[in-house]
């Protein structure tokens, strides 16, 4: 068995969270209904894009809000989307979304919901894998929401935190280098913070729930469809190359491939022990403090060159 999920299956109360924002939590859904299916007990967050002083959920924290079926409608809100998915197939499963903010704030957030649900181990999850990035690789993609999750989590739940990407090859499109990815797992390897890899199959019950939100939530907000999920679920449903699911993609190269629906599991600590950035991440209040530090790091450093995967 995997030490993935060696740590599941050792755990009562998992938390799943989005990493990076937006639908991150989508990307979680296959690993909360394999949970279930095992008897655990479950709860949802995200790090959300949007608006949710308007959401009209219980404010818990300055910067964290319940979300249901019945949160007032707004254009972007993948949370509501997925509460209404959940009560529709019959699963009441709290959730809660955090607005962007620096560490602090995020840790103390991730600390009322491990204590309030007695929660014994945080699942971080990112769609795409520029999670997996330290700092000095050539491109970050759109790094400092996941950088924050993942230092926060680290001080709200230190070695009781574990981290899956799913999604390879879909951030070249943010200019990532999926080189310098496969060097940070090697050294995560190394380190001995890497889990394990395993693909998500499609016809099981996890994937085939990952396919039913997708095209939920790509019906309730069609104007702004998800590039990683549906990405994902293209590579799902067997699809190649150069394909597109969604009209926002229109003009670009893809490269929708099999190795899109594996997830990458790593322990959350090892991956901050790499993070250059981490100590200064740590002491930040707002988005902007984070994004901050995380410039200041690259202008000064020197950072490793661009390099193809050899293959």
């Amino acid at each position: 068995m995997l030490p993935f999920f060696n740590r599941l299956e050792k755990s009562t109360r998992i938390l799943v969270a989005g990493c990076g924002g937006g639908f991150d939590v989508f990307a979680g859904v296959p690993i909360a209904q394999h949970l279930l299916a095992m008897g655990k007990s479950v709860v949802f967050a995200n790090f959300s894009f949007s608006n949710l002083w308007l959401c009209g959920g219980e404010r818990i924290t300055p910067t964290m809000w319940r979300v249901d079926q019945a949160s007032n409608e707004m254009p972007y809100f993948p949370e509501k989307w997925l509460a209404e998915w959940l009560s529709a197939n019959g699963q009441a499963i709290p959730i809660y979304a955090f607005a962007k903010s620096g560490v602090r704030p995020l840790s103390a957030a991730y600390r009322w919901i491990v204590d309030h649900h007695q929660i014994d181990l945080i699942v971080l999850v990112d769609g795409g894998t520029d999670s997996i990035l330290f700092g000095d690789e050539p491109g970050l993609g759109t790094v400092v929401e996941d950088a924050v999750s993942i230092v926060a989590v680290d001080k709200a739940a230190g070695e009781q935190a574990v981290l899956a990407a799913i999604g390879f090859g879909v951030d070249h499109y943010h200019g990532v280098s999926h080189h310098a990815f496969l060097e940070n797992v090697a050294r995560l390897t190394g380190d001995g913070g890497y889990l394990g890899a395993f693909s998500l199959q499609r016809d099981t019950a996890e994937a085939t729930a990952f396919l039913d939100l997708v095209d939920y939530a790509n019906q309730r907000q069609p104007a702004h469809p998800s590039i990683v999920c549906n990405s994902i679920a293209s590579a799902l449903r067997g699809e190649f190359g150069n394909y597109h699911a969604t009209n926002r993609t229109s003009g670009t190269d893809l490269f929708i491939n099999p190795l899109m629906s594996q997830y990458w599991t790593f322990t959350v600590s090892s991956i901050v022990r790499q993070m250059v950035y981490a100590g200064a991440l740590a002491e930040t209040e707002r988005m902007e403090d984070a994004s901050r530090a995380i410039g200041l790091w690259r202008e000064a450093a020197e950072l490793r060159p661009w390099q193809p995967i050899p293959l």
